[in-house]
């Protein structure tokens, strides 16, 4: 029989077909010579010795409707099984050209992969009441949104073309017009500052003493010293000179088992489904042969991804949507709870643009 990565990949590659083919459902035949599966049937038809069975026949023929009503005639029949011996070529070619190893294509198979071994494993009944009050009880704390400032910033960057003494300056001189007109910091911020809040007036939105990615920590710090509408005097960070303002402020905020029960759950949820990707991946390689080359791998340089920063960026940690702990999976847990508890990071004035 085919191996597990070759049945798959007839999705990978096809995609959901219309309601004359398959539907979408990979193609369950098997060459003539190997055992079948429970579930195959009887041979309908076979396309260079592999055979198509008549369970999955009768599975993607359900889902053609009939011209006249009822049953299908004999010509949609014959449609839907011709159908399924072009999905079955389409597949054998795609095969023949080594499109199983495409990356894209590994990706889908390892994502059905865990669907079928792991997810599937784990329901939201499976959790009950007792079990989420507990766990919210012992996690309190990551349940509470917390407390933050609007801030807005001016950042005059030190360069080759600007030594640090005409930086200076130039801030200083955007500081006291700042002082003589303070409604003016929104365009004074599009006029000279140098960082991705520029074109949003400076606005880099609301943050957590926590911080943000991609801002300067002790520009955070410095903010949670001012009052509203404070402008700070000029002070120096690794980026360059600052100017900042706290234009408002959310206090911290506690919320109940009942308003975060649906966060709760998913946290739960996610939690048990890593354990069991962690169980189930540990297996795995107990049956492998695993060779890494440390020597090699040491030698090879490599850039990273830089942190992302400004308007748009997606978060990560306390305050903002975290990466998925299990490969493959959509947005559950942690990331789920944190779009549950945290509010809008972009500012008042809602998501930013790009």
């Amino acid at each position: 029989m085919r191996s597990f990565a070759s049945i798959l990949l007839v999705g990978s590659l096809l995609g959901a077909c219309d309601n004359g083919g398959g539907g979408g459902k990979t193609t369950t035949s098997t060459a003539s010579g190997d055992a079948k599966p429970a579930d195959f049937g009887e041979t309908i038809a076979k396309v260079n010795g592999t055979a198509i069975g008549s369970k999955e026949f009768e599975e993607a023929a359900s889902r053609k409707t009939a011209a006249e009503g009822g049953a299908l005639s004999a010509a949609e029949k014959k449609e839907v099984a011709d159908r399924m011996v072009e999905d079955e070529l389409l597949y054998e070619e795609a095969l023949k050209r080594g499109l199983d190893k495409d990356p894209k294509v590994k990706k889908v198979m390892v994502n059905t992969l865990l669907r079928e071994e792991v997810y599937a494993n784990v329901r939201s009944a499976d959790f009950t009441d007792q079990e989420l009050q507990t766990y919210f009880e012992a996690h309190k704390d990551e349940f509470i949104v917390p407390e933050k400032v609007q801030i807005k910033r001016i950042l005059i960057k030190v360069t080759d073309e600007r030594p640090d003494a005409d930086a200076k300056k130039l801030a200083d001189t955007v500081h006291a017009d700042l002082v003589k007109k303070p409604d003016s910091f929104k365009d004074l911020a599009e006029k000279n500052s140098e960082d991705p809040y520029r074109r949003r007036g400076g606005d880099v939105g609301f943050v957590a003493k926590t911080g943000k990615p991609g801002l300067d920590q002790a520009v955070v710090d410095k903010a949670f010293e001012l009052q509203n509408n404070q402008i700070s005097d000029v002070f120096k960070s690794d980026e360059g000179y600052n100017i900042i303002s706290v234009a408002n402020r959310r206090e911290e905020v506690e919320r109940t088992f009942q308003q975060m029960k649906g966060s709760v759950l998913r946290k739960v949820k996610n939690d048990k489904l890593k354990e069991l990707y962690d169980t189930y991946v540990a297996k795995l390689k107990t049956d492998a042969k695993i060779e890494i080359d440390e020597a090699k791998l040491a030698s090879i340089e490599v850039q990273g991804a830089k942190q992302p920063t400004g308007p748009g960026m997606s978060l990560g940690g306390p305050g903002g949507p975290m990466r998925p702990g299990v490969p493959g999976m959509e947005k559950t847990g942690a990331d789920e709870m944190a779009a549950g508890v945290e509010e809008d990071e972009a500012g008042e004035g809602g998501a930013a643009p790009h």
